[in-house]
């Protein structure tokens, strides 16, 4: 069995902080090549998130030995009467969503599951864990923020992202910072210098033991392996450390694992996927399964109960917009052909015992979710990806993958974990491309565009070159997801990475050179510009050519946004390609201001 790391938070096979420490000057603590043990993680003075609604109610302050956590299901709206009974038979409500007729439910008493099952209106009833509710949930305490290390100048193309042409799509649309990808994780050290510039703590919350917590810091890391998901989906292109496959995209932390266990119960995850529908992310990524159970299977009473509400809070997530990307498990077993399952529960004794295909391993193999296998070297099967014939919808790489982890350090890590967050990464970008897709749309272009990944000779693989067992759809290709067909042409791509001040009231250039391009410009020069600035509106920017010819790329629109990130099409086909080319920005109010990040011209 793959060692277990944190409920699966479908873990970390190999975490070789030594190679952070060799390239970087990682802190001694880092430096080695077991798993990094739970610590606390990050801090930032940002804003408080916002409150959830509906908000909870009221609940005993005094914790109790005993003391159990259950979900009462109902039929959605109004939900008084059965919170009513929860009390009159020895519960407290812990928290409530109306919204998918959910109740998160306490009790020290034995007998409170068989009797509210009997209570008129209630649909379902099932025991969320094997184990007591820790005391830590009425008085939740905030994880530790840890002091950041440096990193010098310097950022690494990782193998991982030239396997899926990451590193091409950047220079056509590195992600839109209107898209909001979740990641629903152990938390997120939102200080680390590589996630800081995307991290948006208005949206952030900690949903530990079924309710949101919005004080600020409550969504960090109490492990290493949410900071680490997180690099690999967004982090900044800033000349240091690594890049995410979506650089331009926002992430928010919604931290599920509790603090001690990190194990990822099911009120948790029907916690963070209702904050993810109303809070309007795009995606989610969820490299975990809900614990305590491997596999949920629908003829245990507590089981249904589970399955029924995380159901219910994924189809409400993705009634809003958001679309659920999950990692498929590190077993190397086979999901299509299940049989046994010897890890469950894995918050008190695990038991093995027989199961069947109707046995969920959630929220992996919901409806509408996209399971995540992971590749090893290329486009070969990692040892430890599950798999399975019409389970599997994409695969991506897994395998010794190098990302942020908290304190400000870097270190790699291997497990679908790892695989999953490429593919939110590719959703991202297409998201980015495409505005208005619903996440079934994502979904299909997911698939249509993977690149067909055919059987090794292995017998468990079962399906033809275009969709099988062990790579779905086919390796996710993060260039197609932004419209790309084709590599730039070699030696047609420049880049400027150094920063610019830009004060109010004032003009600043950046320039780059140009050579060895043959005769003019293109009729379609792709001008990316990553802008920092606090008021959009303020600005004109332009494009100026060699011969001091102006193309006006943006002139004051925007109004009070922040940033301007994307990607120019000019008509510059009366221009000699060669020479110095000029960004232009002009800031023509007070009060707000900001820097050139970067930009870059691609013939």
């Amino acid at each position: 069995m793959i060692p277990h790391i944190s409920s699966r938070p479908r873990r970390t096979l190999v975490l070789a902080a030594a190679l952070a420490a060799l390239a970087f000057g990682a802190p001694a603590a880092l430096a080695g090549t077991a798993p990094v043990s739970p610590a606390g993680i990050p801090g930032t003075s940002a804003p408080a998130a916002k409150a959830q609604a509906p908000a909870p109610t009221s609940q005993s302050a005094t914790w109790a030995a005993g003391t159990r956590a259950y979900v009462v299901i109902t039929a959605a709206g109004d939900s008084s009467a059965v919170r009513s009974a929860v009390t009159a038979n020895g519960g407290t409500v812990f928290s409530y969503y109306d919204q998918i007729g959910v109740i998160v439910a306490h009790s020290t008493s034995s007998a409170f599951a068989a009797t509210m099952r009997g209570v008129s209106g209630v649909q379902k009833v099932g025991a969320t864990r094997t184990s007591d509710v820790p005391a830590d949930a009425y008085n939740p305490a905030l994880p530790a923020n840890p002091s950041q290390s440096t990193t010098p100048a310097g950022e690494t193309v990782r193998a991982d992202m030239s396997q899926i042409k990451a590193d091409q799509a950047w220079a056509v649309n590195p992600g839109s910072p209107s898209v909001k990808v979740g990641i629903l994780d152990t938390g997120v050290d939102d200080q680390h210098q590589d996630l800081a510039p995307n991290f948006n703590a208005a949206d952030s919350a900690s949903c530990a033991y079924g309710k949101a917590d919005t004080r600020v810091g409550a969504w960090r890391d109490v492990g290493t392996h949410g900071t680490h998901v997180a690099g690999s989906v967004a982090a900044a292109k800033n000349g240091k450390g690594v890049v995410g496959v979506a650089p331009g995209v926002k992430i928010s932390s919604v931290r599920v694992a509790e603090p001690g266990t990190s194990l990822f119960f099911a009120e948790n995850t029907i916690c963070a996927f209702v904050w993810s529908g109303d809070h309007g992310f795009k995606v989610t990524n969820n490299s975990y399964y809900t614990d305590p159970w491997q596999f949920n299977c629908p003829d245990n009473v507590d089981q249904a109960a589970i399955i029924e509400g995380v159901k219910r809070a994924q189809e409400y997530a993705e009634s809003k917009g958001s679309l659920q990307v999950a990692a498929a498990g590190n077993e190397n077993y086979d999901l299509a052909n299940k049989t046994t399952d010897s890890a469950s529960p894995n918050d008190s004794t695990p038991t093995t015992r027989t199961i069947t295909n109707a046995c969920l391993d959630i929220p992996t193999e919901l409806p509408g979710v996209v399971t995540v296998a992971a590749n090893g070297t290329g486009t070969t099967k990692a040892s430890f990806s599950n798999f399975g014939q019409g389970v599997i919808d994409v695969a991506a790489p897994g395998s010794n993958v190098y990302s942020t982890v908290p304190g400000g350090s870097y270190s790699s890590m291997s497990g679908t974990s790892m695989a999953s967050p490429h593919v939110a990464g590719v959703a991202a970008l297409i998201a980015s491309a495409n505005p208005t897709f619903t996440p079934a749309q994502i979904r299909t272009a997911l698939a249509t565009q993977a690149n067909d990944t055919a059987c090794p000779s292995d017998n468990r693989c079962k399906g033809t070159t275009a969709n099988n067992g062990f790579f779905g759809e086919g390796q996710v290709d993060a260039l197609k997801a932004v419209g790309g067909s084709t590599p730039p042409p070699t030696g047609k791509y420049f880049e400027n990475l150094t920063d610019v001040t830009i004060p109010d009231n004032t003009t600043v250039n950046s320039a780059i050179t140009v050579s060895g391009v043959t005769g003019n410009a293109p009729t379609t020069l792709k001008v990316g510009v990553d802008i920092k600035h606090t008021y959009i509106g303020d600005l004109k920017v332009d494009l100026v050519a060699p011969d001091g010819s102006v193309y006006v790329l943006s002139n004051r629109t925007g109004g009070s946004t922040d940033n301007i990130v994307q990607t120019f099409t000019v008509n510059a086909s009366s221009e000699v390609a060669n020479g110095v080319w000029t960004l232009r920005v002009n800031d023509n109010a007070n009060q707000d201001t900001g820097k050139i990040d970067a930009w870059n011209l691609t013939f």
